[in-house]
């Protein structure tokens, strides 16, 4: 192919798109003018529909202009209403205040002309009166004078004679009455505080107790006190060395009699024999731990006692202390009668008395049974303050009332009683103790004897036990090993004997016997 031929097809090719580029421009330049003519239609279109639709905004927020305004119109006007409806109300009121006033003010006005005409009349009245007791006066006079003429005495003579007689005669008549009544009274009296007393001790049933000082432990065979008596009898020792008990094992047939005047050692040792029996371990390491888990056991008991006491005779509130002295009354005994038996009997009393007095019966409970806790003493100093003061001070302590307090610290009239309770306490602890059988004065002497006793052991240096035994025919003695040595051990058994022999008064002989026992203990781990 040729040049020229190269020429003319480039130049057609040339030719062919500059023609097509004027096309294409006059063709877009249609379509632009087309587009401009719609935008124009739409953008006229659009400005038309909004201002119709800012005419149809308009018109609604001009309605609801009006109708705020009209409701606000409203409400105003019915405020305007309520407050025209008060003014005419008020207006009212005050109009039928200013006619009851006028009304009250015609009333007074009337009222005080009637006082007045009434104080006119009353003040005639009295002028009157005057005149009338002026003329009796002279009339009065003139009676008097001529009386005198013929009874040749005064007035006031006769006035005296009068008056003397009527006096003779009034003193005569009150004498015979007041004596007449006083009899009536004695005689009434009589008869209500026998029939209360009988009435009291009728409603009260209670048995006739006299403690001993011997218990007696049972056992299955005799094979058993073979056991109980241990190797040359050291099983009896470590027993009565930890309890304070003698122990009597004779021929009696299956039986071990326990000696001791004091319940609780004697309760102590026949609770730790059943239990060594029951277990069958005897010796004496283990006879005294049996020993101290009993006393444990004991004093519980004697809590439970204490409370099942109070609860059986409607007391509430007591002091725990003083329920636990209570409990120890248990194994307590005065003249030979339980002293716990003796106080429940005594509250029994003093609720059925007070009652029929018409006094508070659960105060004279209380004052019944507690009367005679400081029959318990805690230590061996309170031995020596009479036991119904050492109550009225525990008393006194723990809380409990004045009533109670003055009942229980006057009821053997150690001080001055203050209220009614504090006789009805005095009556009925003699009551309860006048039973037939109720007590025995020479067992409570000889325990008295018993505790002073070992008294006098504890007032040395150095002893830790001390137990009356043999029915107080020998006083055995525990030592500390620390504080007292062998040869001190020796004179101090002479010194005891000698005290005893110069204090106390006592049938026979008293064997002292001073124990001094050297532990030495190690555990193997």
């Amino acid at each position: 192919m040729d040049t020229n031929t190269i020429l003319y097809i480039v130049g057609g090719v040339v030719l062919g798109l500059i023609l097509g580029y004027i096309i294409a421009k006059s063709l877009a330049k249609g379509n632009a003018s087309k587009l401009i003519s719609n935008a124009e239609n739409e953008s006229n279109s659009i400005l038309k529909q909004a201002k119709l639709d800012a005419e149809s905004i308009k018109k609604d927020k001009i309605l609801q202009a009006k109708e705020k305004f009209i409701e606000l119109k409203a409400e105003h006007e019915k405020v305007i209403l309520s407050r025209d409806k008060k003014m005419a109300e008020a207006e009212k009121r005050i109009r039928d205040k200013e006619s009851q006033i006028s009304n009250e003010l015609s009333k007074s006005k009337k009222a005080n002309q009637s006082l007045e005409s009434k104080i006119k009349d009353y003040e005639f009245r009295l002028e009157f009166v005057e005149k009338k007791k002026e003329e009796l006066e002279k009339a009065h006079k003139s009676q008097i004078k001529q009386l005198e003429v013929i009874s040749s005495l005064s007035a006031e003579e006769a006035k005296e004679q009068l008056v003397a007689s009527l006096k003779e005669e009034a003193k005569t008549d009150a004498m015979a009455f007041i004596q007449d009544h006083i009899e009536e009274a004695k005689l009434t009296a009589q008869q209500e505080a026998k029939k209360i007393i009988i009435n009291t001790i009728q409603r009260i049933g209670t048995e006739e107790a006299v403690d001993n000082c011997v218990s007696v432990f049972n056992i299955e065979s005799d094979d058993v006190k073979g056991r109980i008596i241990g190797r040359e009898g050291r099983n009896i020792r470590a027993i009565e060395a930890a309890t304070g008990v003698e122990i009597i094992v004779d021929d009696t047939p299956e039986a071990i009699i326990l000696s001791c005047f004091d319940s609780v050692r004697r309760e102590i040792a026949r609770l730790s024999l059943h239990k060594l029996v029951t277990d069958g371990r005897i010796h004496p390491a283990r006879i005294e731990e049996v020993v101290r888990k009993t006393q444990k056991q004991i004093e519980q008991e004697i809590i439970e006692v204490g409370k099942r006491t109070v609860i059986d005779l409607g007391i509430h509130g007591l002091h725990p202390e003083l329920i636990k002295m209570v409990g120890r009354m248990k194994y307590r005994s005065s003249y030979g009668q339980n002293l716990l038996q003796h106080s429940r009997e005594v509250a029994k009393l003093c609720g059925v008395m007070a009652a029929e007095l018409g006094l508070n019966p659960k105060l004279a409970k209380r004052a019944g049974l507690l009367h005679d806790i400081g029959k318990v003493p805690s230590s061996e100093t309170d031995v020596e303050t009479p036991h119904a003061i050492l109550g009225m001070q525990w008393a006194e302590k723990h809380g409990e009332k004045p009533e109670v307090c003055n009942a229980i610290g006057a009821h053997h009239d150690e001080i001055e009683m203050t209220t009614l309770l504090s006789p009805i306490i005095q009556v009925c602890d003699a009551i309860s103790g006048a039973r037939p059988g109720a007590r025995r004065q020479v067992l409570d002497s000889y325990i008295q004897r018993l505790k002073d006793l070992e008294d006098v052991a504890f007032g040395f240096t150095g002893v830790k036990k001390a137990y009356a035994i043999q029915a107080g025919r020998e006083l055995r003695v525990i030592v500390e090993s620390e504080k007292v040595s062998d040869d001190k051990a020796a004179s101090l058994s002479f010194e005891i004997s000698q005290k005893i022999q110069t204090d106390m008064t006592y049938p026979g002989q008293v064997k002292v016997t001073v124990i001094r026992e050297t532990r030495a203990v190690n555990i193997a781990k």
